[in-house]
């Protein structure tokens, strides 16, 4: 890799840290709860179809013609990922 490209990916790691620990202690100020953790698949409108995306690897793993049906299989992933060794990441 790039040394550029390595030392920007630096960067911006530890900007998401601060970012993390920015956001944890604005929420402890307020007496507010940080949200658990974000789902993995996502739900997007591609023409006249819904796509169910991963948001780990950033492909569309089915697709659904009806809203409700896409959210449904959409949950049906995020339970068989839980439930995966490791849990959903």
């Amino acid at each position: 890799m790039h040394p550029m490209i390595q030392q920007r990916r630096d960067v911006l790691g530890v900007l998401m840290i601060r970012s993390a620990a920015a956001r944890g202690e604005f929420t402890r100020l307020v007496n507010l709860v940080m949200p658990g953790k974000s789902v993995r698949f996502q739900v997007r409108t591609v023409r006249k179809a819904y796509h169910i995306v991963d948001l780990v690897t950033g492909k569309t793993k089915a697709f659904r013609w009806t809203y409700a049906a896409a959210v449904d299989m959409a949950k049906q992933f995020e339970a068989q990922a839980a439930r995966l060794p490791g849990g959903a990441q």
